[in-house]
């Protein structure tokens, strides 16, 4: 399996598993934050927003990636991506962040569901129909199987894909985003996705 599809099934694949805790032995929990210090065996995270210290052990053969810009302008008609979003009082869907997947990726986790990015924000990964100029940013046009979504995306919004990275990138101070499974007493990691040249995991 290539790099980019073990980190895009981890990211949205995880999030479907999230959104069906009834049927899950055990749901995934996504840790963003800054790294406070990381060994051979153990990655230790100061969360983001409420600062809780979290220590994940990680696999012996954890798979490291990062992220890098694309721009806006690059995502053309038929792309598949990933746009996490949040709800408007007038109803409509804006981007937080956009994920371009590689082609190999496409499919990857497909539908709209639950996201934790912000209280209430959604995540679609879909297929872009339509890309058109609107007053607030691009509007893409996007369906995935049983529906489909417009989404505005503000010129600012991060639009990133996904690079290789090491775990020597591993870096106190770094930001990271991780989705690990147990409790906060007992986390676990196989891949990890880690700030690398400035540029840090929007997800």
């Amino acid at each position: 399996m290539t790099f980019a599809k073990t980190i895009f099934r981890l990211i949205a694949g995880s999030a479907l598993l999230a959104s069906a805790t009834a049927f899950a032995q055990e749901a995934p929990t996504r840790i963003r934050g800054d790294i406070v210090s990381v060994d051979a065996a153990t990655l230790t995270v100061k969360r983001r927003g409420s600062g809780d210290i979290v220590k994940i052990a990680l696999a012996s053969d954890v798979n490291v990636g990062a992220v890098k810009n694309v721009k806006l302008a690059d995502i053309k008609k038929d792309a598949f991506i990933g746009a996490a979003t949040e709800t408007g009082a007038d109803g409509k869907l804006t981007a937080l962040e956009v994920l371009v997947f590689p082609e190999a990726a496409r499919g990857t986790g497909e539908g709209h569901y639950a996201w934790d990015l912000l209280p209430g924000s959604m995540m679609t990964n879909a297929n872009v129909d339509m890309v058109a100029s609107g007053v607030q940013g691009r509007v893409l046009t996007l369906s995935y199987q049983g529906g489909s979504k417009e989404v505005i995306v503000p010129e600012a919004t991060p639009v990133v894909t996904l690079t290789p990275a090491m775990r020597a990138d591993l870096i106190v101070g770094k930001k990271v985003f991780v989705v690990a499974t147990g409790s906060s007493a007992s986390y676990k990691s196989s891949r990890v996705v880690v700030e690398k040249d400035g540029v840090a995991p929007p997800m």
